[in-house]
């Protein structure tokens, strides 16, 4: 028989009766957001995990209720924001004349590689790159995210460093071709 610390059990109890209470209105709220039920699902899951993790207390339901929906709110802006940008890289990429199906098929490839790089890039970092590649000036991000300009042009640094070690490590054409277009279309 296993012995089991109580405390732990009425939380993990709390928690799934948490879980159950909220978690189709929630997605019903990121849905509205997002407009694509699966997307939703994972925002919420997501919310649950760093609720689970972080274990915060809330002082009353009203506070609860806030925490859970501006966090839904937020990450699916979130989304919807690092959507935007791939949309537009994508136009831009794949509105290029082609010659061949084998062009078509190395821009995707190419853009594909750079969002998965971009992907792991720190959150904050991820974020204020992705302005950046939007066109965004270092002052008008600093603005959006209330931060100072030096944070914005140390996080652009520290993204384009991880991109340059990542791309690096590669060693092959397109990620040197990646990285030059990078350098010289959104100079830091």
């Amino acid at each position: 028989m296993r012995n089991t610390d109580p405390d732990k059990e009425r939380v993990k109890e709390s928690f799934q009766l948490l879980y159950k209470e909220y978690y189709d209105s929630l997605v019903s709220f990121a849905e509205s957001y997002v407009a694509r039920r699966d997307v939703a699902e994972d925002i919420v899951q997501e919310i649950f995990v760093g609720l689970w993790e972080k274990e915060p207390r809330f002082f009353s339901k009203t506070a609860l209720n806030t925490y859970l929906y501006t966090s839904v709110r937020n990450s699916a802006l979130d989304f919807l924001k690092h959507l935007e940008v791939e949309n537009r890289y994508a136009e831009h990429f794949l509105s290029a004349s082609r010659e061949s199906r084998w062009e078509a098929r190395l821009d995707e490839e190419m853009l594909n590689l750079l969002f998965q790089a971009i992907d792991r890039l720190p959150g904050r970092c991820r974020e204020i790159f992705l302005m950046h590649l939007d066109g965004l000036s270092n002052e008008e991000i600093a603005c959006q995210l209330n931060l100072s300009v030096l944070t914005v042009k140390t996080q652009k640094k520290k993204a384009m460093k991880m991109l340059r070690e990542h791309f690096g490590s590669r060693n092959n054409k397109k990620t040197s071709f990646l990285l030059i277009f990078l350098e010289m279309a959104y100079p830091l």
